[in-house]
């Protein structure tokens, strides 16, 4: 029986420095995706907000109207310059995320569009749980002073490879969403993400690593590149962790690209080890794969 994984993956995770030019940015994320398809990698991810600022004052002015799709070019730059890239490199790209606006409900989303190699647009997901934190004197944060939270998970077949779990950030806090995609035989959880000096030398590593644990499957985050001068300063130190929790690849702080081998049958060796699939007790509690799960906004 075919693995979850059908084949072996190259993966990239672009962790981009952005700033305050749109078009700047994009010309940026254009040549580190060709760069990082070049060294042979299938699916290329770029962080949360790789267009844009991060930060509640920002997300108005940079979002874009995405919807009905495709958008003009007017109306998004972004959908159009990820779709022609996608193509251009012949990967999979993932377009970690950008503040998106929505007309006719006058709603703010954080957003991530997925695209295949021949620039079609494969799904978007929106960031489901919103950034809404207090800890006192280190950092008080609310998205949902400007942003509305999504309202499905995301789940995407990539062929010939298999089946991913897209997220954004905040939502790796949320357990579920991995056992879910993980129980409906996604081989691979990503989560662009912009975690901040706080929470990222708290929970960073450790819900990657956990996430991979729990579910035994492949988990990548993908973080913008740190920036001391931005009014947020991003965690950095995107990373790969195997279905075994073991970390991969682990960028630095600066903008780099890291790239990781996704291997065939690593996810079913991991659960022949540790065989936590036929171990779980349903008749002691839920299977919450099999609850009302929502796949459509």
């Amino acid at each position: 029986m075919a693995g979850l994984l059908k084949k072996p993956l190259k993966l990239a995770l672009v962790q981009l420095a952005t700033g305050a030019d749109k078009s700047i940015n994009l010309s940026c994320a254009r040549s580190k995706v060709l760069e990082a398809s070049k060294a042979g990698a299938s699916l290329v991810v770029l962080p949360e907000c790789f267009n844009s600022p991060y930060g509640c004052q920002y997300f108005p002015s940079y979002a874009e109207t995405l919807f009905p799709s495709p958008p003009t070019k007017d109306q998004s730059p972004t959908f159009h310059a990820l779709s022609s890239l996608a193509k251009e490199s012949k990967a999979y790209l993932l377009g970690g995320s950008i503040p998106e606006y929505v007309p006719s409900t006058k709603k703010y989303y954080n957003t991530s569009l997925l695209f295949s190699p021949e620039g079609t647009l494969l799904a978007t997901h929106r960031k489901v749980h919103l950034f809404d934190i207090d800890i006192p004197g280190k950092i008080t944060f609310r998205e949902s002073d400007v942003l509305s939270p999504g309202n499905k998970l995301t789940l995407v077949d990539v062929p010939p490879y298999g089946k991913i779990a897209l997220a954004i950030c905040y939502d790796i806090r949320f357990p579920e969403l991995a056992t879910i995609a993980a129980r409906k035989g996604c081989f691979l959880l990503l989560y662009p993400g912009a975690f901040n000096l706080t929470t990222g030398a708290l929970h960073w590593a450790l819900q990657a690593r956990a996430r991979a644990m729990d579910n035994q499957v492949y988990v990548a985050l993908c973080s913008p590149a740190r920036d001391m001068e931005a009014s947020y300063n991003a965690w950095g130190h995107s990373m790969v962790v195997d279905p075994n929790a073991k970390v991969l690849v682990e960028a630095g702080e600066k903008e780099e690209i890291v790239y990781a081998e996704l291997e065939e049958g690593k996810i079913e060796e991991t659960r022949k080890g540790i065989p936590l699939y036929t171990q779980r007790r349903f008749d002691v509690y839920p299977d919450i794969s099999k609850g009302d799960v929502k796949y459509e906004e």
